[in-house]
């Protein structure tokens, strides 16, 4: 089993519209250089790679910033000595493998008690062993059992919450992300807010796609953040979340503000913003935090704005009813 970058569950991805998004790109841009500021999942940036000479790719989540490195930094790495490594591990049998901080906290919640305790000691080995690998290794290895993980997780595509009321089967496989070879390429990977790289970076065209709505991210994906830091946090409440970390400000009734503020900082040629209609919803959690009119005020103050939109089916646990769901996209060419 082998994972791409878009083999993963995540609220907001762009992987059924990018190829309209990448049109749009390509009709009414010019550059040599792409920013995805908030990337999310990377298949923007996976798109958009091809075709530009530098590339920017920036998430505060640290679980994406180490999907990222998997996948795109440029250095060598050695799959067979990564494929020995963990086939080592995994011949353990589960009887064998003690408790840990996975299986301890959320086995028969999110996962299996057998994955759990699988998961907990492939994080650890991983820990106890990474002076052995290099930048690029060690990522493919947590990038790796973070797809690993999620695919089989107990969960409606986030971890906001866990499914109750069944027996939990184990159903784990370590299965390898794919990293992409551009030697011709300039990549750059950042974990930062989003506003304070707006003002350290120049790119052609700089893609922003922000949180919609009140659900933070590093709330949404907790699990996959402790078990990238495995720093064993204190967890707390029914969905066992750590201490707030990383809560971002466009989820916030402050959204507009720091949207604004990013807009007037950048340094690019285009400017292109994806955001949805989700304004009328019956859930408080899925109403967007930015008026439609003040992304367009925004935009104007650096130049002329196209709109495109397009029908999309968006994120639903099942409590929110919207009809006519699109999803915006608004091109700027920044003025002189």
């Amino acid at each position: 089993m082998s994972f791409d970058i878009w083999n993963r569950n995540y609220t907001g991805s762009k992987l059924k519209l990018i190829d309209w998004i990448d049109e749009l790109i390509e009709q009414n841009c010019k550059g040599h250089s792409f920013c995805d500021i908030f990337a999310g999942t990377g298949t923007v940036t996976l798109k958009e790679i091809q075709k530009f000479d530098h590339i920017v790719i920036n998430d505060f989540l640290y679980s994406n910033n180490i999907i990222y490195n998997a996948f795109f930094l440029q250095e060598d790495y050695d799959l067979l000595k990564l494929q020995n490594f963990i086939e080592k591990i995994t011949k353990n049998p589960i009887e064998n493998i003690q408790d840990n901080f996975f299986s301890i906290n959320y086995g028969e919640k999110y996962f299996s008690y057998n994955d759990c305790k699988r998961i907990g000691n492939i994080r650890n080995y991983i820990d106890k062993e990474k002076n052995k690998f290099n930048k690029k290794e060690y990522c493919i290895l947590i990038a790796s059992l973070l797809y690993s993980a999620d695919k089989i997780a107990n969960t409606v595509g986030h971890y906001d919450a866990y499914k109750k009321g069944k027996k939990l089967e184990d159903k784990f496989v370590f299965g390898f992300v794919k990293p992409y070879t551009f030697r011709d390429k300039t990549i750059e990977i950042y974990r930062c807010d989003s506003n304070e790289l707006a003002k350290k970076i120049n790119c052609d065209i700089v893609y922003i796609d922000p949180p919609y709505n009140s659900r933070q991210y590093s709330r949404f994906y907790h699990i996959l953040e402790t078990l990238t830091k495995w720093d064993n946090p204190q967890l707390a409440g029914v969905a066992l979340k750590p201490p707030q970390e990383n809560m971002s400000s466009y989820c916030t009734i402050s959204a507009k503000n720091v949207f604004n503020d990013l807009i007037s900082s950048l340094r690019c040629s285009y400017i292109i913003v994806s955001y949805n209609n989700t304004y009328n919803s019956k859930s408080k959690s899925s109403k967007n935090k930015i008026e439609y009119e003040e992304i367009i005020n925004s935009l104007q103050n650096r130049g002329e704005v196209k709109i495109y939109s397009k029908k999309h089916h968006f994120f639903n646990a099942g409590k929110t009813d919207f009809q006519d769901h699109k999803e915006f996209l608004f091109i700027t060419k920044v003025k002189k």
